[in-house]
């Protein structure tokens, strides 16, 4: 298969044959989930570096990049049929590349925060779209193989990143964090250029002007709500009742509604909801989103207790999150040859309950026994 080109019907690509576009993929998605954790851990130092009496507003550098995220990614499907997936891939990974550069540029917080959304509205488009490819280049003998080998950059970034933050912090400076992805950008830019098929265009419906604005706003209004949700740092106190809290939530539920309403009414939505009708599909969806906020939300959490409560160096921090990466990216192909062999089921339930454990970190012991 030439890189301008895609498969003809009902033929099965080799393994070997998509190895290239596979490294493609997945320089992208790892550089777009590193940062994902890697800021976390530069918190304390920016808020030092800024000057900024407490920790509120230097956490929306991780909050508006995830809210950005959130927005754009029921965009990525209408946006990749309507223009091509390679172009549209190739373009987030060079606004995510663009926007690190942004972001080590910027001289106060609220430029970072600001180039962080330039980040996410670049890097919400990247997995969805890469799933996209995945599924279509990849044979389907093989599918398990394929996403173990790209479920590594998924689990392996969000727990390197850590480390790699906590060395720039300490040893560096924090903007490291963000010009490290340009080379990686610069290279998954070339790679996806030499090795990406050219994925015939759909043909698509008016664009769905009513979804586009209620989708983003219902995504991006419920991640602002429970971002403003937890318990007072200061009092010890429940913030779910505060007012932004509450305003996020409503606003996120009542678009949300709107928007599934919107979309099952037209006959070519921004999203294709009646894939839900189907029982298999909603039961893996539902245990992926368990599974996915059971395993992120460590990541990005844990970092900040570690520092916050237990007082560690950003180093010590990223040192205490390796094991897990390391663990993940040995399991992710050996998972994937398995899902071929036995089935996804019986790994899943043992995947979940493995997650049921508390980590060592957790306990409040010095860092050499951990």
């Amino acid at each position: 298969m030439s890189s301008s080109s895609t498969p003809a019907a009902g033929e099965e690509l080799s393994l070997r044959s998509i190895i290239g576009p596979l490294v493609a993929i997945i320089v992208g998605i790892f550089m777009v989930i590193l940062d994902g954790t890697a800021v976390n851990v530069a918190l304390p130092k920016l808020q030092e570096e800024f000057n900024l009496p407490d920790f509120s507003l230097v956490q929306w550098t991780v909050i508006g990049y995830a809210l950005a995220q959130a927005a754009v990614i029921p965009l990525a499907g209408w946006l990749s049929d309507r223009f091509g997936a390679k172009r549209i891939f190739l373009i987030s990974i060079g606004m995510f590349t663009i926007g690190s550069l942004l972001c080590a540029l910027a001289n106060s917080v609220e430029m970072l925060i600001a180039f962080r959304i330039v980040q996410g509205l670049g890097g919400g488009v990247v997995i969805p779209i890469a799933m996209a490819f995945i599924y279509r280049l990849a044979p389907p003998s093989k599918v398990g193989v394929v996403m173990g080998m790209m479920g590594i950059p998924i689990l392996l970034a969000p727990a390197l990143g850590p480390v790699i933050a906590g060395a720039f912090v300490e040893y560096a400076s924090w903007k490291w964090i963000f010009l490290v992805n340009l080379p990686i950008g610069v290279i998954g830019i070339f790679l996806g250029i030499r090795t990406l098929p050219n994925i015939q265009r759909q043909s698509v419906a008016a664009f769905d002007f009513l979804g586009m604005i209620l989708g983003p706003l219902a995504f991006a209004a419920l991640v602002f709500g429970v971002s403003k949700g937890g318990i007072d740092e200061m009092t010890g106190e429940s913030k779910w009742g505060n007012t932004d809290t509450l305003l996020g939530i409503g606003i996120g539920v009542v678009a949300l509604i709107l928007f599934v309403i919107v979309e099952l009414r037209r006959q070519n939505p921004l999203l294709e909801l009646r894939v839900f009708r189907s029982g298999n599909f909603s039961k893996g969806i539902i245990v992926q989103w368990v599974s996915q906020i059971a395993m992120f939300g460590t990541m990005f959490l844990v970092p900040l207790y570690l520092q916050r409560a237990l007082d560690y160096k950003p180093l010590e921090t990223g040192l205490i999150m390796l094991p897990q990466a390391l663990a993940s990216g040995i399991f992710m192909p050996i998972g994937g040859k398995l899902s071929d062999k036995i089935g996804a089921r019986p790994l899943v339930i043992a995947g979940m309950i493995s997650r049921l454990v508390p980590p060592s970190c957790c306990r409040t012991y010095p860092l050499t026994t951990v």
